[in-house]
């Protein structure tokens, strides 16, 4: 079994497991795009080869001239790394250990407190 996404206008909308063949027969329509749900960044989990630098999310957009599925920009100043299709902010996530939570009017870390 695989894991497919079905793209319409570019958009994931909707993720199945189902064998190559069902999804050949067009039971399911067209639109079809395999996807692994163990590739992230470009990276294969388990060391195989990647396939579409990311696993398929509905919202995520495929694009097909990378051949890449990629998830939704989190915030305007955020960019995209050509190389793993997903985004980074512009300011490097603290190492401390502590929790943070990206503030985009102030394009800064803001450290997550709990209250007790």
């Amino acid at each position: 079994m695989s894991h497919f996404a079905k793209v319409e206008n570019g958009i994931v909308v909707n993720v199945i497991v189902a064998e190559q063949d069902v999804i050949d027969s067009g039971i399911f329509g067209h639109g079809w795009v395999q996807t692994s749900y163990n590739t992230h960044g470009g990276v294969h989990a388990n060391g195989n080869t990647p396939l579409r630098k990311n696993y398929a999310g509905i919202g995520y957009t495929y694009d097909s001239g990378r051949d890449a599925f990629i998830p939704p920009q989190p915030y305007p100043s955020w960019t995209m790394s050509e190389e793993t299709c997903l985004w980074s902010a512009p300011v490097a996530y603290p190492t401390d250990g502590k929790m943070y939570n990206w503030d985009e009017p102030t394009l800064t870390w803001i450290e997550f407190v709990t209250a007790e």
